[in-house]
């Protein structure tokens, strides 16, 4: 069964659990998905309110935007654990010959960039959600202005949790070329914590 088809108390029971995946990076993507379906919903708690009407085009604009990060970042929670299992089954090949050694290692590799990409592409989709959600930032329905600064936060859990998680693979890849793939990852952090705290602190001085 798949990490999101699963209740709430299945999923966290497997979590604290001594299974090594679903881990820190399905929890990041997660966080993230979280952060989405807020700004999702405060955009329908806006929407067919017509005191709200000046939003209306703006939220209906952001909803969608948020959907679709909302449906990637949704996939990420099993791809991250997918990615895992990847590389553990990776690891388990059979290394007697040095035609076996040579398969092992490039299963290895494979597995261990697949297991980096993951969790930048939940890096990429949380900055994404930011930057939407900074949009209707006091401009949408103020009752549920706290819900947008919950939903910066989530991002910002998920951006810097999945940094850790392309940090510890990031050894892993023997190509140069390809590590050059994710340098990217430290400043988006940077500009990760700007979004959030922007939006964090004008959330709070409307309240």
């Amino acid at each position: 069964m798949k990490l999101v088809d699963m209740t709430i108390k299945s999923y966290l029971d497997i979590l604290k659990s001594e299974a090594p995946a679903p881990g820190g990076g399905s929890v990041s993507a997660l966080s993230a998905a979280q952060g989405a379906a807020l700004t999702a919903m405060v955009c329908d708690l806006t929407i067919p309110k017509e005191r709200y009407a000046e939003y209306k085009e703006l939220c209906q604009e952001v909803k969608e935007e948020t959907l679709s990060v909302y449906d990637k970042l949704i996939a990420g929670i099993d791809k991250d654990t997918d990615a895992y299992n990847q590389v553990s089954s990776a690891f388990k090949l059979p290394k007697e010959s040095d035609e076996q050694k040579a398969l092992r290692s490039k299963a290895i590799q494979e597995a261990t960039v697949i297991a980096t990409e993951v969790p930048y592409e939940t890096m990429e989709l949380c900055i994404e959600g930011l930057k939407i959600t900074s949009k209707i930032v006091g401009k949408s329905n103020p009752n549920a202005a706290s819900d947008l600064g919950v939903a910066a936060l989530n991002f910002l859990a998920g951006v810097k949790g999945a940094y850790l998680n392309v940090m510890i693979n990031l050894p892993g890849i023997k190509s140069e070329e390809v590590k050059a793939k994710f340098g990217n990852a430290q400043n988006m952090i940077e500009e990760a914590e700007e979004l959030a705290k922007k939006i964090y602190e004008d959330v709070l001085a409307s309240l």
